[in-house]
């Protein structure tokens, strides 16, 4: 037997075959596996009637959204940059100043500093007084830190702003929190508290499902689907986000249609001066 075939050779390949060292090998310079696709599918299109240049914020669904982030989303997510007037008045919700001073007598605030400078009762909580439609929307905690010691560490985003901030915008807020319910694929593996949302960056949110069927009753009769709460909410963080945007509107077409009469107006003028030298 050739030295190459020698009995000690072809013990040595037999031991390396059964531990599967050869496999490992083959397998190191096998094609790598293609790696999880962690990016978050393509936001639902939703057809809002505030999109179009022309379009216009649905009262009514300002209203039921609304009631959905009081009831709801307010309990964990600030709309600091909204003021209780903006509720009312040209440009709001469409209530009354009544309607709006009501709303704004069930929040409280820090008061501001007493006779003697305080803002601490004895016992060190802070002075509270009932907000008017001249503040702001209170957080729902007085500070970070207490607001990520009860929600594990997490610190839920300000809503003010959220329908801008997010690339995508309408579709992409209302895609998130309608976007829950479905299993994971094999090779996702979620971690710890978290929920699988396909329309989240990474795919894993730690919101768990804000809205279920029934979650409001709306004062206008409207039944409370997951995604008739959805859309009504949406609409109202859109609103939130740009409470100026019928006014900007308008004021555009006005522009517009100026320009355009201006513009014919000197064509005529133009035609009417030089008319003898033609």
């Amino acid at each position: 037997m050739p030295a190459f075939f020698s009995r000690k050779r072809c013990i040595l390949v037999a031991l390396l075959l059964g531990t599967g060292v050869f496999s490992a090998l083959a397998a190191d310079n096998a094609a790598p596996a293609a790696a999880v696709s962690s990016k978050p599918m393509r936001p639902k299109h939703v057809d809002w009637s505030f999109e179009d240049p022309f379009g216009v914020y649905d009262r009514a669904s300002l209203q039921r959204g609304f009631q959905v982030y009081k009831e709801i989303c307010s309990t964990c997510h600030a709309l600091s940059h909204v003021a209780f007037r903006d509720l009312g008045g040209p440009g709001g919700l469409g209530f009354s100043p009544a309607e709006v001073a009501a709303i704004a007598a069930g929040y409280k605030v820090p008061a501001e500093p007493g006779q003697q400078g305080k803002t601490a009762d004895a016992s060190g909580a802070p002075l509270m007084r009932a907000a008017t439609p001249a503040d702001n929307f209170p957080p729902p905690f007085p500070n970070e830190r207490a607001m990520r010691a009860a929600m594990n560490g997490v610190l839920p985003p300000d809503l003010s702003l959220i329908v801008n901030a997010r690339a995508g915008h309408s579709d992409y807020v209302y895609s998130i929190i309608t976007g829950f319910g479905q299993k994971p694929p094999a090779n996702e593996k979620m971690a710890r508290d978290m929920q699988y949302n396909p329309y989240y960056p990474g795919h894993q949110i730690a919101m768990p499902p804000p809205l279920t069927d029934g979650a409001v009753t709306y004062t206008d009769g409207t039944k409370a689907t997951v995604d008739q709460e959805a859309r009504d909410v949406v609409t109202f963080l859109a609103w939130a986000g740009d409470p100026k945007m019928e006014e900007r509107k308008s004021a555009a077409f006005s522009v517009i249609l100026y320009l355009f009469l201006f513009t014919g107006l000197l064509y005529f003028s133009f035609r009417h001066i030089w008319r003898p030298w033609h």
